[in-house]
């Protein structure tokens, strides 16, 4: 695919989707060819709204479109497992949103089936493609505040969200943490790897998913995550990094930040600003370049997001979810 445009097509017309094709339709090497829903009015209501030629009515035949290069699945991530598969069986390539499925038990088999087929296949992490956090993670692997210590965050809307609302939903994996919470967890991944132990306790709502939940990830080398999510309570969205050497602290949106400080003992604060060139700070463009990059090399898989790592986001998020008691309609 080299020198080629990439060709996408749009499964789901939510929020979400329409802020990822608003970014895919400001780079002229790609190409928005056609969108579904399970809705055929919403499908079209979508393609109206930004000029796609193809709206279907379902899943299947959007997967089934010769034209479409690969498929972002922007489904609630209760249905990723059913919209990615079904796009890998009929030989898309695959970018599917956060959290990337419901367990890991989901996860390895969609993984394993983007590898029998030979495709591409990447959650939608866009924090890991954003140049400020890539820059956060070459100090620390640089050795900026030694030896990592501490890892904080935080991530908490206030809500009130109603028992109707899919965050308070059972059936489309409710809850803070698949939601919210994959954000710090996946930040502390990115700069300790997966932990050897995972501790956690919740406020659980009358529908039995986590309204509030705090994290306590313990590594062999000593190092601890603290993390919080929330759909009851907003907070900072905050993250703090600590080392043996120094601090790097990052404020509010801390997955797609506008700056961050670096303290470092003995030195002055040093100020690192998010460069105008790269648009946005919540610009998805990022996360898209990545993807068409990896498909125009014959890639399977994003370095910046790999599929092991995905993995072992999920076992931890599975994790989480054991110890404070959350379970959905028919996990086994």
């Amino acid at each position: 695919m080299a020198g080629e445009r990439v060709r996408w097509g749009i499964l789901a017309t939510g929020g979400i989707a329409a802020s990822f094709t608003a970014d895919l339709l400001d780079l002229p090497d790609a190409e928005v060819v056609a969108v579904a829903s399970r809705s055929e009015a919403s499908a079209k209501a979508f393609a109206d709204r930004f000029g796609i030629g193809r709206a279907y009515g379902d899943w299947a035949s959007l997967a089934a479109d010769q034209d479409v290069d690969v498929v972002y699945v922007a489904t609630p991530h209760s249905a990723h497992r059913e919209a990615a598969g079904l796009c890998l069986e009929a030989g898309r390539a695959v970018l599917c949103e956060k959290a990337f499925t419901l367990n890991v038990r989901e996860a390895e088999e969609l993984v394993a089936l983007a590898r029998e087929r030979g495709l591409f296949l990447m959650e939608a992490m866009w924090m890991y493609c954003n140049p400020m956090i890539r820059r956060l993670k070459a100090l620390v692997d640089d050795g900026a505040i030694g030896e990592v210590r501490t890892v904080q965050a935080d991530f908490g809307l206030a809500g009130p969200f109603p028992r109707s609302h899919r965050l308070r939903d059972p059936a489309q994996g409710g809850g803070a943490t698949l939601d919210l919470g994959v954000y710090p967890v996946s930040f502390a991944h990115l700069l300790l790897g997966e932990p050897a132990a995972v501790t956690a306790s919740a406020e659980l709502s009358p529908e039995g998913v986590d309204l509030q939940t705090g994290m306590l990830l313990s590594w062999e080398s000593g190092a601890r995550a603290l993390l919080h999510c929330a759909i009851n309570s907003g907070t900072g969205v905050t993250a703090s990094v600590t080392g043996s050497a120094g601090r790097i602290d990052v404020p509010g949106g801390f997955f797609h930040p506008e700056r961050f400080v670096l303290h470092r003992d003995g030195r002055e604060p040093q100020e690192f600003a998010a460069d105008p060139v790269d648009g946005p700070r919540d610009s998805y463009r990022h996360e898209a370049r990545e993807v068409m990059s990896r498909l125009r090399a014959g890639a399977t898989e994003s370095a910046l997001v790999p599929l092991e790592g995905t993995l072992a986001v999920m076992r931890t998020l599975d994790a989480v979810r054991s110890a404070v008691g959350v379970r959905y309609p028919g996990e086994r």
